[in-house]
């Protein structure tokens, strides 16, 4: 399990991270945090298997995806890989109610 993060600590500490939005393209395109980077899954698996974001390991990263299931894979691979990564719990959904 990856380091998590409520989506109140996000909001009051968003400058300090890169978001990434794990869910797919028309998720995406329904609505999004704001500023959110869209990457999904297989992508962000696939970029860091093959050093694609290896610039992002100097920054604070939130994974995010619908409820927190592909957000948390994302993190735990991103964690895995040495990026600083936490998942927002309860992903989008979460962050909108």
């Amino acid at each position: 399990m990856s380091n998590s993060i409520t989506k109140d600590e996000l909001k009051q500490n968003i400058e300090q991270y890169t978001i990434i939005d794990v869910r797919e393209i028309d998720e995406f395109e329904k609505g999004s945090i704001e500023n959110s980077q869209h990457m999904s899954l297989g992508l962000v698996i696939r970029n860091v298997k093959q050093g694609k974001i290896d610039e992002l390991k100097t920054k604070k990263l939130c994974t995010y995806c619908a409820s927190g299931y592909r957000g948390n894979i994302a993190s735990d691979e991103l964690s895995k890989a040495g990026f600083d990564v936490v998942n927002l719990e309860g992903g989008f959904m979460a962050w909108t109610s």
